[in-house]
């Protein structure tokens, strides 16, 4: 049984809560709760507004978020924490503890680079799904979709924590205009045929990059053509709108 992190992040903020879904956590009606602060920086995220936790208002306190979902208990089915980026925050499973004690289901949205704190949600059973992005192939490509230099072990890492050990999981791929037809398919080979694995369309939302706002990006139609090449080597490959 591994140990709690000791790593701290700040205070764990809630940012937003989307009260509810339809699409977030697969077939399930849901709430999704966003937690400021990550430890990348995605140009194509429209949530980079919250990288920077301090700079981010809080929305709620742990203790409104708490009351109001007991007052949703029977009316959701699941619960989605993602961000930024949750798994940074030593205090996430304290979060999830009482999540989970009021019979929520739970999907953790997460960029794959904590292994350790992915690791110890598995252990005590607080995670029912786990969406772990593959930002895009494995080698300097990486970096540059993530805005950092990124351990591509831990990525290796968290992909082999989630298909041996979360009891429901997805891979996801958003395709900005930093990938390409040619990126879709390096991923894909380091991919197994079992995984599930979305391509999500890319929206120039209000806070993506400046970068980004007038490159061109793989469409939709352009993503399910690919798509259906990539089935080949991963045949559980979707198209998904952000």
């Amino acid at each position: 049984m591994r140990a709690a992190p000791s790593r701290k992040v700040g205070l764990m903020k809630i940012a937003g809560l989307q009260k509810a879904s339809l699409i977030d956590y697969p077939d399930l009606i849901s709430g999704s709760i966003f937690l400021a602060g990550c430890n990348l920086n995605c140009p194509y995220c429209y949530n980079r507004w919250m990288i920077r936790e301090s700079r981010v208002k809080e929305a709620m306190s742990v203790e409104e978020l708490m009351a109001w979902l007991k007052s949703r208990v029977g009316l959701l089915d699941g619960i989605c924490i993602g961000g930024g980026e949750p798994t940074i925050h030593s205090r996430l499973a304290d979060l999830l503890k009482p999540i989970k004690a009021m019979g929520y289901l739970i999907k953790v949205d997460t960029n794959g680079t904590n292994p350790d704190g992915l690791a110890y949600l598995l252990d005590q059973e607080l995670v029912d799904y786990v969406a772990l992005d593959v930002k895009a192939p494995f080698d300097r490509r990486y970096h540059v979709v993530a805005g950092k230099v990124v351990d591509l072990v831990a990525i290796h890492q968290c992909l082999g924590l989630v298909r041996a050990r979360a009891p429901a999981y997805e891979l996801r791929t958003t395709v900005g205009p930093q990938l390409d037809e040619q990126d879709l398919r390096d991923i894909a080979r380091d991919l197994k045929v079992t995984d599930p694995w979305f391509l999500q369309i890319f929206l120039r939302k209000r806070h993506v990059h400046k970068s980004m706002a007038k490159l061109p990006a793989l469409d939709e139609r352009a993503l399910h053509s690919i798509a259906e090449e990539l089935q080949a080597i991963v045949p559980l490959v979707k198209v998904r709108g952000e």
